[in-house]
């Protein structure tokens, strides 16, 4: 999970953690308003179950997530339109933006001009989602079980893979099984890290430092938008220029 992985250290050197935290509370806000609009509760809604996950993840206080679901209850709070936009970055890299918007113009011209702007081009919806696969995935700290340990306890689980390194454990499984996996796992190990449904690429393109630095400004200026919920790409970027970035 080369792009997605990356992503994510890339992003340790940008700003302070409060507000990072801010910005991940606001997109899993957004997430519980949107799955508690089809039901409250979480035993009869798979997507409200997932996101009360991703919000245990990100240490969401408790406080916090019971007064999301009652306002969803009640019918307040913003209406969202989901938009998934699809397009191509520096290098020929693919990227797919999900996004949560109380106003789609605003969007769309936003996140068509970042493209622009860095050398990327946006598609139509299934232009290169076809080249990543939809997965529930769960990301644990190395130092919580061994490989070996945590391959047994996936596969138990019912998981399809299990990539572990000195960074850590990477648990990817169906969509449809992602909740029994996660909670699981969760009984065994505890809260992990991260925990969601994911776009993962099926293979990764290698990017020259000089598409990558630009890539990299693509990335930071969709990462910045407030209506952006999340961003999946296929991009590679060496070790050796990883190591100039962190």
């Amino acid at each position: 999970m080369a792009g997605h992985s990356k992503f994510k250290n890339i992003q340790h050197r940008k700003g302070a953690q409060d507000k990072k935290r801010a910005k991940i509370f606001g997109r899993l806000i957004k997430e519980l308003t949107v799955a508690a609009r089809s039901g409250s509760d979480p035993d009869s809604n798979p997507r409200l179950r997932t996101a009360l996950v991703a919000a245990r993840s990100a240490n969401m206080p408790k406080d916090n997530i019971e007064r999301v679901l009652k306002r969803a209850e009640g019918g307040e709070g913003e209406a969202y339109d989901e938009i998934r936009y699809e397009g191509y970055g520096p290098g020929g890299t693919a990227l797919i933006v999900e996004s949560m918007t109380d106003n789609r113009n605003r969007t769309a011209s936003e996140v068509r001009a970042a493209f622009n702007k860095y050398g990327g081009s946006l598609g139509e919806t299934g232009s290169v989602s076809f080249m990543f696969d939809r997965v529930g995935r769960v990301i644990y700290p190395a130092d919580v079980a061994d490989a070996d340990v945590m391959f047994e306890a996936a596969l138990n689980a019912g998981a399809n893979n299990v990539e572990s390194d000195e960074d850590g454990h990477e648990i990817t499984c169906a969509t449809e099984d992602y909740n029994s996996v996660s909670e699981a796992l969760f009984t065994t190990f505890g809260v992990p890290q991260e925990a969601g449904l994911v776009w993962k690429p099926q293979n990764t393109i290698e990017v020259n430092e000089a598409q990558a630095s630009t890539l990299i400004k693509l990335l930071d200026v969709l990462d910045d938008n407030d209506d952006v919920q999340s961003i999946a790409s296929n991009f590679d970027i060496s070790d050796d220029f990883m190591a100039k970035l962190t």
